[in-house]
């Protein structure tokens, strides 16, 4: 007999058509002289029904995110537009940090030499961390895995923090949606 696999409104990735799409209906499949449906299928508004070895959930699903394939790194440029006498209060005078977020080196964050000038210590902790964060994000992946596997089992707290993780995956995950129209003034 089949069981539902997925919910209904869950968010799921359709590999045939290379898609995220919400469940919108379960579809049991009935025989007759069976207590249970036979097999269920999915409707995903994408024209067609889909099997649940088609589909799958968020947390499965294998589709490159940003900081995976390659680690992130940490470079120091050099600050063209002050000697190092000028900025002698910076921790690396003469530089400022850049997060490469690419193999060739290029691609990333950078930081106007302005907002660095004004607070260096600052701008050089947000670096460190962006330049952290694919690490960070696979041990909230690593404690969301273990709570799941922990099958209810898992202290309460960790269970809260794996479910803070979840929600914060989900968000790094989901394409924002468009921004308005900015605000012409005439």
């Amino acid at each position: 007999m089949a069981k539902a696999v997925f919910q209904r409104n869950q968010k799921v990735w359709v590999e045939s058509v290379g898609a995220w799409a919400v469940i919108e209906k379960i579809v049991p499949v009935w025989a007759k002289g069976f207590d249970e449906p036979v097999r269920v299928t999915y409707e995903v508004g994408l024209g067609r029904e889909f099997q649940a070895h088609e589909l799958r959930a968020e947390a499965d699903a294998t589709v490159e995110t940003v900081g995976e394939g390659g680690a992130w790194r940490l470079m120091r440029a050099r600050n063209k537009w002050q000697t190092e006498e000028d900025c002698a209060h910076h921790p690396h005078p003469g530089t400022y940090p850049v997060v490469v977020t690419d193999e060739a080196d290029w691609g990333g964050w950078r930081v106007p030499g302005a907002e660095y000038d004004r607070a260096p210590g600052r701008i050089e902790q947000q670096a460190r961390l962006i330049a952290s964060a694919p690490r960070l994000l696979t041990l909230a992946r690593a404690v969301m895995r273990l709570v799941d596997e922990s099958a209810g089992d898992a202290p309460p707290e960790l269970q809260r923090l794996a479910e803070a993780f979840a929600r914060l995956d989900r968000r790094i995950r989901e394409a924002p949606a468009a921004s308005p129209a900015p605000l012409t003034t005439e």
